[in-house]
């Protein structure tokens, strides 16, 4: 039998707890404890969640010796504090996307655990998603030809106050890093990093971008379009395009049950369902390549993570969002 996993929680959020709950569907994972700023905090999280332990600290989380791997789940400006802190205390981590708020401080991150030969993932659970797996299978295989075109949109309705996440500049506010990520990365699993960036925005008086256009173009001479923004909701829908045929993915198109393949005049639904709430997929891959002694995912690699993060970059350049 194998061994389980023992998992940290690092934060009390929403986010955190719909984590834990879906590691709970893993036979081979165990949720050892919870760590957080407040005490008070931590020790809510843990009667909430049955969890064994709290820890009124980052740091008292990351040198606990009975947790194997951690799972960070800060708001984003905090992810390399966290991170970095559970990597000193040599913690491998699965850390939330966006893995920090911007390519420098991720490659810091990157550096750090290959220094320690500590694994480290992105949390970006749509990369995990069976789904999403089964359309890369069949891209890989030829199903719809090369891929010419990728659309994506992610928008959410407000109204969201100043102070809240999705505007606050301290708290890396804006569109872009908390939902045009995924856009981001859909584009990118089918046609990797662009060669063209073109972006505008709108902006809020704080400064954070409230929606987002993007284009990208490739040498291939592929095309993606892509949107985020927090002022209306959108159908959340992506469309992967190819010489021979096309993948409609529904709503939301970043944690998918299925999708409809289409060549020609037939058109094919495929059911791929998820488990629980789509995030024990990616414990589940960080669990397999812990157990195989892998410092990175292949599923997630440390590259893919890193590009992303530069073309995120380059939008911010392009519509005039800057963090300290």
């Amino acid at each position: 039998m194998t061994t389980p996993i023992r998992w940290g929680i690092l934060a009390t959020g929403w986010i955190a707890a719909q984590f834990t709950e879906d590691l709970k569907l893993l036979p081979d994972a165990v949720v050892a404890a919870v760590g957080s700023r407040s005490t008070e905090a931590a020790e809510r999280f843990a009667a909430t969640h049955a969890i064994p332990r709290a820890h009124g600290s980052w740091q008292a989380l990351a040198e606990d010796p009975d947790v194997d791997v951690v799972y960070v789940a800060t708001p984003h400006p905090a992810h390399h504090e966290a991170t970095m802190a559970c990597l000193k205390a040599g913690k491998p981590v699965l850390c939330e996307k966006p893995f920090t708020l911007d390519r420098a401080s991720s490659q810091e991150l990157v550096d750090a655990a290959r220094q320690r030969g500590l694994f480290l993932m992105e949390a970006m659970w749509m990369r995990a998603n069976p789904a999403i797996r089964r359309i890369g299978e069949l891209i890989a295989d030829g199903a719809i030809g090369e891929v010419v075109s990728v659309d994506a949109s992610f928008g959410v309705g407000g109204p969201f106050e100043p102070s809240h996440r999705m505007r606050a500049k301290e708290l890396g506010g804006g569109a872009l890093l908390d939902l045009g990520i995924y856009p981001v990365t859909f584009a990118h699993l089918w046609l990797g990093a662009p060669a063209h960036i073109r972006a505008w925005a709108s902006l809020w008086p704080e400064g954070t971008d409230a929606n987002t256009g993007m284009v990208f173009g490739y040498d291939s001479g592929a095309v993606a379009t892509l949107h985020c923004g927090a002022v209306g909701v959108t159908g959340m829908r992506g469309s992967i395009v190819g010489s021979t045929g096309r993948i409609e993915v529904p709503g939301p198109f970043f944690r998918p049950g299925g999708f409809t393949l289409v060549r020609g005049e037939e058109s094919e639904a495929v059911d791929v369902p998820f488990r629980g709430n789509g995030m024990s997929h990616e414990a589940e891959e960080t669990m397999r390549c812990l157990r195989e002694g892998l410092l990175e995912s292949p599923l997630i690699p440390h590259a893919g993570t890193l590009e992303i993060m530069g073309v995120l970059d380059a939008v911010r350049a392009q519509i005039g969002v800057t963090y300290d």
